[in-house]
């Protein structure tokens, strides 16, 4: 992608990056290549992160809570891996800290999600434990719980931190955007506690579900303007063009806009 830049720098219109340049690592694309952050400023645009939603609309969590069925007396861990089966792992250890966890949080309301390519029949359960396929509108369990044990993707982990909500999260082993781009932004935010799923064992899990769960958080903020900025960005491309061409169901001379969360590997 460098080496194509470099060769054709107008085959882009715009190039946005949702973020801002401190969420970019301060490292180098390989020894012989551009410091990414250096290269990623001087070839995109930011707009800040997009969340998809405003929090103020969860600004009420008791009545957030209401409407999801948890109860003001319950501390809830919601616990989900996305929409691989790659978690599967994960949810099997959580599930298997339960019990103790549980004894340490009496209020402990556990909901385990599993997604779709996960069969919750294949998951162990305990007495207590809620197993689910499916939640519409995660985000805004999210919103309401006291805490989350989440893997290392950026979207999830970004909704939790946006509602100022505490969470464990367990980036993929060997996973590059997870354990480099996901880790230094959420470290930027001061948010989320991070996990080594080859490190912890149920009960040191049921340990950081303890002394985490409920916990006031100190997140730096994330913008709520930013896809109205990105929509100003590629807005004038779309003006730009009117009336230049007829229609076209061609790609052939439309605008081009590339956006991106993290900056790929270049070459």
């Amino acid at each position: 992608m460098i080496e194509h830049i470099a060769r054709f720098p107008r085959v882009r219109d715009q190039a946005v990056f949702v973020g801002n340049p401190d969420d970019v690592v301060p490292e180098r694309f390989a020894p012989h290549l551009p410091w990414i952050r250096e290269w990623t400023e001087e070839h995109y645009s930011f707009a800040g992160y997009i969340t998809g939603f405003d929090p103020a609309e969860f600004a009420d969590r008791t009545r957030l809570r209401t409407e999801l069925g948890y109860h003001e007396d319950e501390q809830v861990c919601i616990v989900t891996v996305g929409g691989s089966g790659v978690g599967g792992d994960l949810l099997r250890r959580v599930i298997a800290a339960f019990p103790d966890a549980k004894a340490r949080v009496p209020a402990l309301r556990m909901v385990v999600i599993a997604g779709p390519r996960i069969d919750p029949r294949a998951l162990p359960t305990h007495d207590g434990l809620e197993i689910r396929a499916y939640v519409h509108q995660l985000y805004r369990h999210l919103a309401a719980c006291d805490l989350a044990v989440v893997q290392g993707g950026l979207t999830t982990a970004m909704e939790l931190t946006a509602n100022r909500r505490p969470f464990l999260y367990f980036p993929l082993r060997h996973h590059f955007e997870q354990n480099l781009h996901v880790r230094h932004r959420l470290e930027r935010h001061r948010a989320g506690r991070c996990m080594d799923f080859e490190q912890e064992t149920p009960e040191t899990i049921a340990a950081a579900i303890a002394d985490t769960i409920g916990r006031e958080v100190d997140y730096k903020p994330v913008e709520t303007d930013g896809a109205a900025r990105a929509a100003a960005l590629i807005a004038p491309l779309l003006e730009e063009r009117k009336g230049r061409r007829p229609p076209s169901t061609h790609l052939h001379g439309a605008p081009t806009a590339n956006t991106s969360n993290t900056i790929p590997p270049g070459g």
